[in-house]
């Protein structure tokens, strides 16, 4: 039974990425504990078909890498290192988030077993341009005699896209795209624990990573890193998908992304902050201040916590590290009277912070400590968490005198 709904999702999940099957034809993929690990069975097909590939033709097979951008989830960097690939990063730029295709071709190699491209950035939910990568990647295989594919991460993009911009190509209607994961527990609407890969066809899956066992009273493959799993997660993603259907499943994401519209409206009337998400990606409003020499986006997230906001402050990978950015990310539960309250309270949180004196950078340890006549450095973290505690020390100081009864 758990196997019968299993591939039920996954010819499900396929046809909406446009898998080319037939009309009998079954799906290839595998439901897996998230999109992490989901990952790390696609990076596995993708080295082992190279590396069957080079010693095929008599070369060396023992130095294999990955091309990504530097706005990749760190499950990637766990691929890298745990199945011993060199991850080749294309570094990111003020104004330019995500992963630039032609710099990402530039960086290919004849030991490159894939490049992998984000459908949905976790730093501001931007789609990488997959349509043209692949014009660019087919144009250099043609030259080089190479054939490096493509595999998708649309842990996040992957129940959005089909739904929003159907039009949008970047599945598997581009042909070096071999593979594509998602995550049923982002916007596939499940609780945590389950994700999705899928695979074009089965030539892109080598069969010696495939195990059969038939103690079970018949023929079981399986392809996976961690076998014992409940069952709950892929039931409840094959209840969403009948319950829903297509048109359930738009109405969910069309409303998704109108809240966050509304949010990125309002944030953008108050005239203080850059809005670094787009309107065509992840329903998330991703944003930054136009000035942040007096106060910082970390005091923002600090402060909104006062009013049960938890949303998340961080600077951006290399090269464009001297951005901080704040994210909220729209889900099925988050109203337009959400949106709107948030963008209040951080209205509110404003006006606090513009009563309050500028950051004092030489009295918050910036300037660096001196013992024995030796200056010690500290790094941007260190100096980070001590502003950030010398400002609620501050703040909550300044609560307490409003408190005291003369």
């Amino acid at each position: 039974m758990y196997l019968y709904v299993q591939n039920r999702c996954v010819n499900m999940i396929a046809h909406l990425f446009n898998a080319p099957l037939g009309d009998s034809e079954a799906a290839i993929g595998v439901g897996t504990v998230g999109s992490s690990e989901a990952i790390m069975l696609a990076g596995l097909a993708f080295k082992r078909k190279w590396q069957n590939k080079r010693k095929a033709e008599g070369k060396p097979y023992d130095k294999p890498n990955i091309v990504t951008g530097a706005n990749v989830q760190v499950c990637w960097e766990k691929f890298a290192r745990y199945f011993e690939v060199e991850l080749k990063e294309v570094k990111l730029r003020e104004g330019y988030y995500v992963m630039d295709p032609e710099k990402a071709v530039e960086m290919v190699d004849e030991n490159t077993i894939c490049v992998a491209a984000i459908l949905g950035s976790t730093l501001n939910g931007e789609f990488e341009d997959v349509k043209l990568l692949n014009d660019l990647l087919v144009e250099k295989n043609k030259v080089t005699g190479w054939d490096t594919p493509i595999h998708v991460d649309a842990a996040s993009g992957g129940f959005i896209a089909p739904f929003l911009w159907p039009e949008l190509e970047w599945d598997f209607r581009l042909p070096l795209v071999k593979s594509i994961n998602v995550s049923g527990h982002k916007y596939g609407l499940v609780y945590a624990g389950v994700g999705w890969v899928i695979w074009r066809s089965k030539e892109d899956l080598p069969e010696e990573l495939i195990f059969h066992i038939n103690y079970l009273g018949t023929d079981q493959p399986t392809f996976t890193l961690n076998f014992s799993k409940g069952s709950s997660q892929i039931i409840a993603q094959y209840y969403q998908l009948i319950r829903l259907g297509y048109e359930g499943y738009r109405n969910v994401m069309e409303n998704c992304h109108q809240n966050a519209i509304v949010l990125k409206q309002g944030l953008e009337q108050t005239g203080r902050f850059n809005i670094v998400s787009k309107d065509i990606g992840v329903p998330l409003v991703a944003f930054s201040l136009k000035d942040n020499s007096r106060h910082t986006e970390f005091e923002i997230a600090d402060m909104l916590r006062r009013f049960g906001w938890i949303v998340p402050a961080y600077t951006m990978p290399a090269d464009a590290q001297h951005v901080t950015v704040l994210r909220v990310v729209i889900r099925e539960d988050f109203s337009r009277a959400l949106a709107e309250r948030l963008v209040l309270d951080i209205t509110k949180v404003l006006h606090e912070l513009d009563s309050l004196p500028a950051r004092i950078n030489a009295k918050i340890s910036i300037v660096d400590e001196q013992k024995n006549g030796t200056v010690i450095k500290k790094t941007a973290i260190e100096t980070q968490r001590e502003i950030t505690t010398y400002w609620k020390n501050f703040v909550m100081a300044k609560k307490n005198n409003k408190n005291t009864i003369c």
